[in-house]
């Protein structure tokens, strides 16, 4: 029925070539069946984690608390988890006390959704599936194992995880489950924010990241994580440029981003996260400007890392530059010197995703030719940063007789300014000559 990795059968049969139980289970079955390759591959079995651990040679007790270990095997890692009972979660995350089971279907009735809660058997060809989670898969449905509040309530990640799922599989989430969400969110409030910005993640590489986010934001959870995002719902923009109000304007713009590159799609989410308190009519003042302080505040609260902040910030910070043919060479190499070479594709993704969500005709032409400019000035080695320069540091310290300080800097940068507006001055003997007029 499926395929799997030699590996994982290996572990299967060597745990029940022992007398015990051994499935594999969760989204791995899920994705099986929607004919998607897992990312990952996980077991549950009625032998204790010390058994199994004893049966490997390669094993990494990576949440022995909760009865998991991983086992390493043909380079490969697979989780393989002890039947449990959870018995009561006092932190929003986590169970009290964990039980192990010799039940198969109690083990099953613990977990998040009917999708992730099947599992099977690869020597019997069985699959246990006691929730229909076939079924949903059919009908494209997330839906809570059981009832959902105590779902929610044992873990708030679970209603987080719901809306990922929506966004990844393009699935909707059922009434009562859905409900249960608002009825929950002082759990999920309690969540580390490292792990929230871990399904964040996931969802912005989801196809279409705006259907998990709208549930969030329906569901309450937006407010609790991206409350600026809310803000930007119902703020109209200029008919003739755009169809939507700035909050659906930023979900499609960042639907219409690259999938595979994170980064970008955080930058088209909320490349206009400063509009409402830029707002003076139907003019945005500086909302560039101002959003890279909103941006930066927003994602250093989810965790993302300093890199990313930065990556996304300059995106942001330059995402309204207003190319026009009469742009002088000299402007274009200021252009590449403020945004960077490496980050020019992306500041151009981002152009695009912005127009598309506009539901305008994309006019790529500027870009085309703003790009062919770009090129020749990088095969002319024109110099576009102070490393480019003939002279360096030594020899305006030597010229002026001064030491290090910020004064060298200074005459650098100087030096740059007049390079960029004049690539022929980029010799050592002309800049030498204007080091020397410093000290007049």
């Amino acid at each position: 029925m499926f395929n799997f990795p030699e590996a994982a059968l290996d572990i299967v049969k060597k745990i029940q070539s022992k007398g015990y139980k051994c499935y594999l289970v969760g989204g791995c079955i899920r994705d099986l069946l929607l004919n998607r390759t897992p990312a990952e591959w996980d077991l549950t079995t009625d032998a204790a984690p010390e058994i199994v651990s004893g049966l490997f040679e390669k094993v990494i007790p990576t949440g022995i608390d909760f009865g998991t270990v991983t086992v390493i095997l043909d380079n490969q890692t697979f989780e393989v988890t002890t039947f449990r009972r959870d018995e009561r979660y006092t932190d929003g995350r986590h169970p009290s006390q964990v039980t192990y089971s010799k039940s198969l279907e109690e083990d099953l009735s613990r977990r998040d959704f009917t999708i992730n809660a099947m599992a099977y058997d690869p020597l019997e060809k069985k699959l246990v599936d006691k929730y229909s989670g076939q079924e949903d898969l059919k009908r494209k449905l997330i839906r809570a194992v059981g009832d959902p509040n105590v779902r929610f309530r044992e873990d708030g990640l679970r209603p987080v995880r719901a809306c990922r799922f929506a966004a990844q599989l393009q699935f909707i989430i059922e009434d009562k489950t859905f409900a249960a969400i608002d009825k929950t969110l002082e759990i999920a409030g309690k969540v580390a924010l490292e792990r929230v910005h871990d399904e964040l993640v996931k969802m912005l590489s989801a196809p279409k990241p705006s259907l998990g986010i709208e549930y969030m934001r329906k569901s309450g959870l937006l407010k609790l994580f991206i409350p600026e995002l809310l803000d930007t719902v119902g703020v109209e923009q200029p008919p003739q440029y755009h169809k939507y109000d700035v909050y659906w304007h930023s979900l499609y713009s960042c639907d219409a981003a690259p999938v595979d590159d994170i980064p970008l799609r955080l930058a088209a989410l909320l490349h206009d996260i400063a509009k409402p308190p830029c707002k003076e009519g139907f003019t945005f003042y500086n909302h560039d400007k101002v959003g890279v302080e909103l941006t930066e505040k927003i994602l250093k609260r989810l965790k993302f890392s300093n890199d990313d902040i930065k990556t996304v910030s300059l995106l942001i910070g330059n995402h309204m530059f207003d190319y026009k043919s009469e742009w002088s060479d000299a402007a274009v190499r200021r252009f590449i010197r403020r945004v960077g070479l490496e980050n020019v594709p992306a500041l151009f993704a981002l152009r695009k995703a912005d127009a598309k969500a506009m539901e305008r005709e994309i006019e790529s032409g500027y870009l085309e030719e703003l790009q062919g400019r770009i090129d020749k000035i990088i095969s002319e080695e024109n110099a576009l940063h102070i490393k480019d320069l003939k002279v360096k540091g030594e020899d305006v310290m030597r010229e002026l007789g001064i030491p290090p300080g910020p004064k060298v800097g200074q005459v650098l940068e100087s030096l740059l300014e007049k390079v960029l507006d004049d690539p022929s001055l980029n010799t050592r003997e002309k800049l030498i000559e204007f080091i020397k007029h410093e000290k007049k």
